[in-house]
Formats: C-alpha cells, sequence, structure tokens
C-alpha cells in the first residue's frame, strides 16, 4: 500500500511539474516591453537591477527581494530603469498558489530564488528528479511569502486622474494641491479628493506619499545616496525624507534594503 501510495504521489508531481515553467531574462536600462497579457499566472521577479511593472490598474517597483504576482489576462508592461536580471514562473491553473484574480506583490526569499533559478538551469541535471523536488518546496514558499510593502501603487481609471498620476509620475516632487490641479483638468477638488478614494483606496496625499516611496525603493535599489533622493523628491533635507520613510515603512531606508526576509 506504502509503495501504490508513492508511485502516486509521484505521478502528481510530474504532472505538476510540466505546469510551472521558469525562464530568466535581461534588459538594459530604460528597455520597454510592450504590453502583453498571458492566460496563464506568472511571478516575476527581479535578481539585480529594477523592474517596474504597469498594469490597467497599478503600478509595481521590483527592486531586491520583491516579486510580482501577475494574475491571469491582465495586460501588462516591463520598463527597466536599470539594467535588469529577471525569473519568469508561468504557472498552469492546476498549479497555481493563489486562486485570487488579483495582482500582488511578494517577498521573495533567499530559499524561493534559489530554487527558482534551479528550475531556469533544468537542463544541467535529471529534470525529471529535479522538478518532482523543486515544485512542491516552491509552491509551500510561495504559499507562506509576506507580502511586499512599498512596492505597489494603485491607478485610477478616472481620465482627469490619471492626467495628474501621468505627471507625477513623471515629477514625483511635485506638490502642487489637489484644487490647483482641478483648475488644469476641469474639475473641483472635491470632486477629484472623493473620485481619488474611490478609485485607489487612498486619499490624494497619500496616493503622492506612496508614489514617492515607490520611487525612493527603486532609487536606493539603484545605489543612489539618501540625500540625493530627498532633494530630487522635494524633501527640505535627509532628515525629513528619513522620516517619511520610517513612518511609513517601519525602518529607517538603508535598514529597509539591508532587510533580508524569511
Amino acid at each position: 500500500m506504502d509503495q501504490i501510495s508513492f508511485h502516486q504521489s509521484e505521478r502528481t508531481q510530474r504532472t505538476l511539474e510540466r505546469s510551472i515553467t521558469a525562464t530568466s531574462h535581461e534588459y538594459d536600462a530604460g528597455a520597454r516591453q510592450a504590453r502583453r497579457s498571458h492566460d496563464q499566472a506568472q511571478l516575476v521577479f527581479t535578481t539585480s537591477g529594477v523592474l517596474r511593472v504597469a498594469t490597467p490598474t497599478g503600478m509595481w517597483t521590483l527592486g531586491p527581494q520583491r516579486g510580482l504576482w501577475l494574475a491571469p489576462r491582465v495586460g501588462h508592461e516591463l520598463i527597466a530603469t536599470s539594467a535588469v536580471r529577471m525569473h519568469c514562473v508561468v504557472f498552469a491553473p492546476q498549479a497555481s498558489p493563489w486562486p485570487e484574480s488579483a495582482c500582488h506583490a511578494v517577498t521573495v526569499s533567499s530559499l524561493l530564488r534559489e530554487l527558482v533559478a534551479a528550475m531556469v538551469e533544468d537542463h544541467a541535471c535529471d529534470t525529471e528528479c529535479r522538478y518532482a523536488l523543486i515544485t512542491p518546496l516552491l509552491l509551500s514558499e510561495l504559499r507562506n511569502s509576506r507580502e511586499a510593502s512599498g512596492a505597489g501603487l494603485p491607478l485610477p481609471l478616472d481620465r482627469r486622474l490619471r492626467q495628474i498620476c501621468d505627471v507625477l509620475l513623471a515629477e514625483p516632487a511635485n506638490g502642487d494641491s489637489l484644487g490647483i490641479w482641478g483648475e488644469r483638468v476641469g474639475a473641483s477638488e472635491r470632486t477629484l479628493a472623493r473620485r481619488f478614494k474611490d478609485e485607489t483606496g487612498l486619499t490624494f496625499g497619500h496616493w503622492r506619499q506612496q508614489l514617492r516611496i515607490v520611487e525612493a525603493v527603486s532609487k536606493l535599489a539603484q545605489g543612489a545616496r539618501v540625500a540625493e533622493i530627498a532633494a530630487e523628491l522635494g524633501y527640505a533635507n535627509a532628515s525629513a525624507f528619513i522620516t517619511m520613510f520610517r513612518k511609513t515603512m517601519g525602518e529607517t531606508p538603508q535598514r529597509y534594503l539591508k532587510r533580508e526576509p524569511r
């Protein structure tokens, strides 16, 4: 009976291995992959560099130890803000660790990173045996991963709000009030504030702060100094920026980058 159970388990793992594939890609700084969608869910994360992933309703900045779960059939565009090396793991429906259709950022532990790297390099060893060992551990590590803070930024669909967000994405230091923006896009401050909260779940002020956090994480991952980042994001000095970062992220910028996920 034990022998039969073992063979059944082995067959299940072999079926699962064919349902999960991993590939590695490299992009030069400034490279963009045109918007596309896939029928299967994907996990993307960088092994070096900073990658941005944009969907119709959100933007994620992936630096060290940050990955993005891309739900099936979600249109997305990849933008390399620096030279990037990345892995992409594709999951068939029966192998998906999460049933939901929403995209979300996750922490990429050292173990998860190495498991995916081993899957990418499967040609170097006995694929059948190795995948049978890797896949259940990889799925377990994914299911137990923590949500990654400071990676994502919700984007509104309203044309007027999107116009505001597009400018701020290009100029994160911009400090214009929502009233000033209302004059530019032809809507009252009250209307814009209500729509912003309804569509993003954040107030305009919180959204802009989150944008600056995302920008800061990206620049930190590229090696920029805290003083330089503070100046570029419109803060009076480095201390003001560090205070904002610690209040939002729970730790200083330096400690944030050095943190190793479980």
